[in-house]
């Protein structure tokens, strides 16, 4: 008998170590079995038919035969579990049966909309990103998706550029923090859980970078500088298994991103490692031959896939011309091969090949059409985002027994608007989303009246309903204005030369101010934009970015003081597009200037103030903190020794509130030259008012490392400024010595 249970237990094991095949052992069988043809058509991508992203040019009929005859790998922009199931069984109608993977641009929030990127970086608050993105991917992976086109890490320094909305702002070690904390939200306990999507590193890589924050425009740049500010965020993303990368449109240096060798095979799949795959940005393979890099598709094709690019979104290029490039010699087939591995693996590990249609469920996506608990914390989030940038006499918090309030502006009751840009809209957008109106009249007490004027278009010059705007104001006992750039006014394909408030709304603004009445000034945008005047001449101005569905009541819930505001600005605030681009980790010159209005022969303009008009981290609170007792473990390191740094924080105002402390070095003497200061830290922290934390902080040699002009990475030993404080300029500094 024992005999028995010994071999029964050795027959066990021998399955269970050899009966079940890995996944690289089963893409490997697969791909014994496929053709040339089917193996391409795993590296092309086309978009679905009622909503496109970029310029389409799908014929319908011959985008299904090719996915039943297997020449299709993924599909975007198909959502939803019925419209997946659709494609889905097309696609098992082909010879192998390969699932296909479905992608949409699932930006900030899905179903529950949340603040706009930038918006959602002004929290510093990387749990509540991660959180947002969790539910994101809850939602998105309801309504049969598997695939995200984000985050977007591209460090951005220019307001002009449209995308700056979708991104976390100017600094590399912010970005890349928000980055990780993306990924792993979307991505949660793994690929092949039913709530995780797979995320997608973009825009690899220096798109933010693109000459006079024109989109699509060109980076040219060193490569010391592209290694040390714009490819970190992807270097840390390839580390932490970010599924997918997508290219970029520009040229870096001349080579367009899409078939740019160095950044696809040397660094991403060389000398990180990398194993997921790339993917084309919309037609960007195509878009090498208006770049003049490529004659024409073919040639465009081959050198997209010589670099190191594995799927084809909307070109037509690699279906048309990778299988004659081979049969021509031109294409290594190992590089096909290597391409369609590297997807197909993603497919296994989304457990599509087990059931594929997994994640085509109408009970989960009936679900999640309108999560309660998603929308209370799209409440919190937003408010979280807000930034308030003055309130001189301390207007605010109102208060919710104010008599008379008047809700001035644009944007006051719209709707869909909240979203922003980059949003999934739905047919009862309208009905579900939070008005800024509604969100403040709920929160007024029953005895206080709400007037409302709308007082200007978004962006004309009609001054027709100025009059009724100021006949309110008059009535009223405070006046809330929302001005900014409409929702669709940034984003892709929405640079900006003016960053002004558009049309005749400042306009409405100073008529506004000619009443006399306090005013608070709410401003919309996905960027910054320039109001100096309003800067100088209005009270209190909070920055409300676009909040989502949540977005009325969030502005009231700060408005009204239930939520104190802890926002802090993740790009610098120009005075005027002139100072373009600005940015706090600037070099300091040989000549730089002694004070804000130094002008002779040092690096400034002759007529304009050099400072910023909102420096990087910058947002005020109903409260305030005072920064004490700075102190430092040693002022003389050695090797690999740890600085310790702690600093005592206290709220002596009269709110319980949230404070991002902030810590920034300066190597001041290395190689080549280094930033003014770095943010290397950061701790948002919750202090009861008349209540003290300290906040603690350690620094490592890894810390103080830098690219020199031979792209060495490592440390001097030398001296370095230590600085803490509530915002890029307002900081505590102590100097150290950290020799090696």
């Amino acid at each position: 008998m024992k005999r028995v249970y010994f071999l029964l237990a050795i027959t066990a094991f021998g399955m269970n170590a050899f009966g079940q095949k890995t996944i690289d052992q089963k893409v490997s069988e697969l791909l014994s079995k496929m053709t040339l043809e089917e193996k391409v058509g795993q590296l092309v991508q086309y978009s679905g038919f009622e909503y496109a992203t970029g310029p389409q040019n799908s014929n319908s009929a011959t985008v299904l035969n090719e996915i039943k005859q297997g020449k299709v790998g993924s599909m975007l922009n198909v959502a939803g579990a019925e419209e997946t199931r659709k494609f889905q069984e097309l696609a098992l109608k082909s010879r192998l049966r390969i699932p296909l993977l479905f992608g949409q641009d699932v930006i900030h929030g899905y179903r529950t909309t949340f603040p706009v990127n930038l918006g959602q970086a002004a929290s510093w608050d990387l749990g509540l990103i991660e959180k947002s993105e969790r539910i994101a991917a809850t939602e998105a992976s309801a309504y049969g998706i598997h695939w995200t086109f984000a985050p977007m890490v591209d460090i951005a320094r220019d307001p002009r550029w449209g995308r700056v909305m979708e991104g976390s702002g100017e600094d590399t070690y912010l970005g890349t923090q928000i980055g990780l904390a993306r990924i792993r939200g979307f991505q949660g306990k793994g690929l092949g859980n039913l709530d995780a999507i797979m995320a997608c590193a973009k825009h690899f890589a220096a798109y933010g970078a693109a000459v006079g924050g024109r989109d699509y425009n060109s980076v040219d740049m060193s490569l010391r500088q592209l290694n040390e500010t714009y490819l970190p965020p992807f270097k840390a993303a390839a580390e932490a298994g970010v599924a997918t990368f997508m290219n970029s449109f520009n040229d870096i240096n001349g080579v367009p991103a899409t078939a740019n060798k160095y950044i696809l095979r040397d660094l991403l799949k060389g000398k990180w490692n990398y194993k997921g795959f790339v993917v084309s940005d919309w037609g960007s393979i195509g878009e090498m031959v208006p770049h003049g890099y490529a004659k024409d598709n073919k040639d465009a094709a081959e050198k997209a896939i010589n670099a190191g690019s594995d799927m084809d979104m909307e070109s037509r290029a690699y279906m048309a011309e990778l299988p004659k490039l081979v049969q021509e010699g031109k294409v290594d087939p190992k590089l096909i091969d290597d391409a369609a591995r590297r997807i197909l693996v993603k497919k296994f590990e989304m457990g599509l090949f087990d059931d594929p249609y997994r994640f085509s469920s109408e009970k989960r996506q009936k679900e999640q059409l309108n999560n309660q608990e998603h929308r209370k914390f799209g409440r919190e989030f937003g408010s979280k985002s807000i930034v308030l940038l003055k309130n001189q006499k301390n207007i605010l918090p109102l208060s919710r027994s104010t008599k008379t309030v008047a809700l001035i502006g644009p944007f006051a009751k719209e709707t869909s608007a909240n979203h922003g840009f980059w949003s999934i809209a739905f047919k009862d957008d309208n009905q579900r989303i939070v008005t800024q109106f509604d969100g403040i009249k709920n929160q007024l007490d029953k005895n206080s009246t709400l007037l409302y004027a709308k007082g200007a278009n978004v962006d004309d010059q009609d001054k027709s309903m100025f009059a009724e705007a100021v006949e309110t104001a008059k009535k009223a006992d405070v006046v809330i204005m929302t001005l900014g750039e409409g929702h669709a006014m940034s984003g892709e394909a929405k640079s900006r030369s003016n960053l002004h408030f558009t049309g005749v709304q400042e306009d409405l603004l100073k008529e506004i101010a000619k009443t006399g009445k306090p005013i608070v000034l709410m401003i919309n945008a996905g960027r910054p934009l320039v109001f100096d005047w309003a800067a100088d001449n209005i009270p209190a101005i909070m920055y409300t970015w676009w909040l989502g569905t949540e977005a009325g009541n969030s502005i009231a819930d700060v408005l009204f003081g239930t939520v104190n505001p802890g926002g802090k600005l993740p790009m610098t605030f120009p005075r005027t597009e002139g100072q373009v681009p600005i940015y706090y980790n600037h070099y300091n010159t040989g000549r730089p200037a002694k004070n804000n209005t130094d002008r002779n022969y040092v690096s400034a303009y002759i007529d304009l103030d050099n400072d910023p008009k909102f420096p990087f981290g910058f947002g005020l609170s109903y409260t305030q903190f005072k920064y004490s007792d700075m102190i430092l473990s040693s002022t003389n390191l050695k090797g690999n020794q740890t600085l310790n740094i702690s600093v005592n924080v206290s709220n002596t105002g009269n709110y319980d509130g949230e404070e991002v402390v902030q810590l920034y070095i300066r190597d001041l003497f290395g190689k080549v030259v280094r930033p003014v200061k770095e943010l290397k830290g950061f701790q948002k922290v919750f202090i009861k008012k008349g209540e003290s934390k300290t906040v603690n902080f350690t620094l490592t040699p890894e810390n103080l490392k830098f690219y020199d002009d031979q792209l060495n990475y490592d440390w001097e030993s030398g001296d370095f400024d230590i600085m803490i404080g509530t915002d890029s300029q307002n900081v505590q500094t102590k100097r150290i010595n950290w020799s090696k």
